[in-house]
């Protein structure tokens, strides 16, 4: 089940109800979805600090006055811009593999990770700021897809949200960890990295020096499945369910 994420862009129109707002510098009305879209091709560009409210009326080329009948203020816009990546996510509930389904969303969540790497840090953050009862429903739609799935192979629905928690802990900590060279360190290449690893006293880092090889040769996909392998064996061995 691999969903490539969409291609989002400026775009101006939307699935959305609209408001019929056509006043400011464009034509036509604005929706919530076209706001939305553009935030996040700014953020995709330059991050969350190149986001504004002007620069985002900009974008859709309308009045800020415009803009704020759809989203209040700056963090209802990343709540969204969160909200509609996270939609992007999905889960067969009725897949009778639950191993392999968990694999192919884990791959999905990498996959929208990569596409927008200066996201990333708002689908880790934004939706804890929210109580859960009042996120939007494409952010908890996956947790209860996954619960679904869980409880259909035979596990509890307690140890069905335990194994969701380790899952999202896991890929959280993977992408951003992934992420990390991509988006803070793009020019640190692997000879870079293998002489500042040199540079430190071998007496006292030994270990990392040896392995500063195969810290050159990372590859987060061949690390996001064997985090996973030692990750789901491990569920599937310690908690009462399926077998």
């Amino acid at each position: 089940m691999t969903v490539p994420p969409a291609k989002r862009g400026n775009s101006r129109s939307g699935n959305s109800r609209t408001d019929g707002a056509t006043s400011g510098r464009g034509e036509g009305p604005v929706t919530r979805a076209a706001v939305l879209d553009a935030a996040l091709a700014i953020i995709d560009s330059d991050g969350v600090d190149g986001l504004s409210m002007r620069r985002l009326a900009d974008a859709v080329g309308r009045d800020p006055m415009v803009i704020y009948r759809h989203v209040p203020n700056k963090a209802a816009v990343l709540d969204g811009v969160a909200e509609i990546v996270f939609a992007q996510l999905s889960v067969d509930p009725t897949d009778s593999d639950w191993v392999a389904q968990l694999r192919a969303v884990a791959r999905d969540f990498r996959g929208l990770a990569l596409a927008h790497p200066k996201v990333v840090p708002l689908l880790v953050t934004r939706p804890l700021a929210t109580p859960l009862g009042l996120r939007p429903t494409s952010v908890v739609r996956p947790l209860e897809d996954m619960l679904a799935l869980l409880t259909l192979a035979g596990f509890a629905g307690a140890d069905a949200l335990h194994i969701y928690r380790a899952l999202f802990g896991f890929l959280y900590g993977h992408v951003l960890n992934e992420l990390q060279e991509i988006v803070e360190r793009p020019d640190e290449t692997d000879e870079v990295l293998r002489l500042g690893l040199h540079r430190l006293p071998i007496a006292e880092f030994p270990l990392l020096r040896e392995l500063a090889p195969v810290l050159a040769a990372y590859d987060g996909a061949v690390e996001l499945e064997r985090g996973l392998d030692i990750l789901l064996t491990g569920l599937a061995a310690t908690l009462p369910g399926p077998g």
